[in-house]
């Protein structure tokens, strides 16, 4: 088994005395804060708290003859990943790009957004080399988003140099479907895990009105063609609208009778452009109770402790369905996800307005030691929860195409 060097010291054998919480502070005046480190006006603080996992016993059982035999080696999880909550990042969001092919109501503002530059958006070298440093932490999964993935070029070497990695479980990729099913082939080859397609009517005029631009039928398309190579599930994400398609709640849910195809509906969440109205959001009590109208035996499934997902599924269904709620019912507890921005900021909350520049600090030199005591400060700071649905829909952030979901 690899350890890291930084944790070969701190492995505890046959022990149950768990390591206490250790609060380490970096002065702003260290050198690690002068070399080209670019933040925010929230994260420019006089200290920064990097927060030490607390160790993980190593399970013994006793068997025959009084022997004891070790049945997991446990490491500490890496503590530039851990919050001060206990909460361990091991979940990646990479977004590739800005650009994207459609212009979604609630992702974009309807003139567009202004694009960053080209030369300040990350390369392939400094995506690689990010992706290579979480996962030496101990990141298993890694999502790449947009903007829309598939239209950055090198998207198919990124993913196949990914795959390589030592420690990586997952490699995902969130689309709108337009270029997917021409791209698949070569995705699959690559090493692409799960499928997260978004598809928010199944009306092709209303799809239009959504997205404000064609494309229905290619992105029907990329999903059965993911379906008929073997992807299983295939992830539908909708973004339920009030006044636009929470009409098509029980439509969505039809789907999943015959194609394994997991439709999750997302609660309509607040970002810069996107005229957020609580009136406009149908939240997860409401789709549910407007779902078990017609199917009154919808059972609730088992979920992943760190999953986003509310599950069910109708008896007898091939697929089945969830429910993001991020605005009605936080899941920030659980939160494992940290995200990358294309221009190279770390965001540590979907919906905090606070950020890090990995870019300019891999920009200025950075060692992997420097670069991870910046982003351990960051997570350490990461707050409990977020501030609730009407608070952030007060608060400035980027329009979430500039995120990356």
């Amino acid at each position: 088994m690899a350890f890291h060097s930084s944790q070969c010291c701190r492995l505890i054998c046959r022990t149950h005395a768990a390591k206490a919480l250790r609060i380490v502070r970096v002065p702003a005046g260290d050198k690690l804060l002068q070399r080209g480190y670019s933040v925010t006006k929230e994260e420019n603080q006089p200290y920064s708290e990097v927060t030490e996992a607390k160790a993980q016993p190593v399970q013994e059982v006793v068997v025959a003859h009084g022997h004891r035999r070790v049945l997991k080696d446990v490491l500490p999880f890496s503590e530039f990943l851990t919050d001060a909550f206990g909460r361990r990042h091991s979940y990646l969001r990479i977004s590739l790009t800005e650009k994207c092919n459609l212009r979604c109501q609630y992702c974009m503002p309807e003139e567009g957004v202004k694009l960053t530059p080209r030369s300040q958006l990350l390369t392939t070298e400094e995506v690689l080399t990010l992706a290579r440093l979480f996962v030496h932490e101990g990141v298993e999964k890694i999502r790449l988003t947009g903007g829309e993935p598939l239209i950055r070029p090198d998207v198919l070497h990124i993913i196949a140099e990914m795959r390589k990695l030592e420690g990586l479980k997952t490699i995902a990729i969130t689309t709108n479907g337009i270029n997917l099913a021409r791209v698949l082939p070569g995705l699959k080859k690559a090493g692409v895990d799960l499928l997260n397609i978004s598809l928010d009517s199944l009306v092709p005029a209303k799809f239009e009105f959504i997205v404000r631009r064609k494309g229905f039928h290619k992105v029907i398309e990329g999903i059965d063609k993911a379906v008929e190579m073997g992807y299983n599930p295939v992830k539908v994400n909708c973004v339920v609208m009030r006044g636009l398609n929470e009409d098509e709640l029980l439509d969505f849910v039809a789907l999943t009778e015959k194609k394994p195809l997991d439709v999750r509906f997302i609660e309509y969440m607040p970002f810069d452009g996107n005229k957020w109205n609580f009136k406009k959001m149908v939240s997860y009590a409401e789709m549910l109770d407007h779902i078990k109208q017609q199917w009154p035996n919808l059972e609730p499934l088992p979920g992943d402790e760190t999953g986003t997902a509310k599950a069910f599924r109708v008896p007898g269904f091939k697929g089945q369905l969830g429910f993001i709620t991020s605005m009605s019912d936080n899941f920030c507890g659980s939160c494992n996800r940290l995200r990358i921005t294309a221009d190279g900021n770390l965001k540590v909350c979907l919906f905090g307005n606070s950020e890090v520049s990995l870019r300019d600090f891999l920009r200025s030199g950075a060692s992997d030691e420097e670069l991870l005591q910046i982003i351990g400060a960051a997570v350490g700071r990461k707050k409990k929860q977020h501030a609730g649905m009407f608070n952030i829909s007060q608060m400035k952030n980027r329009p979430m195409i500039l995120i990356g979901g």
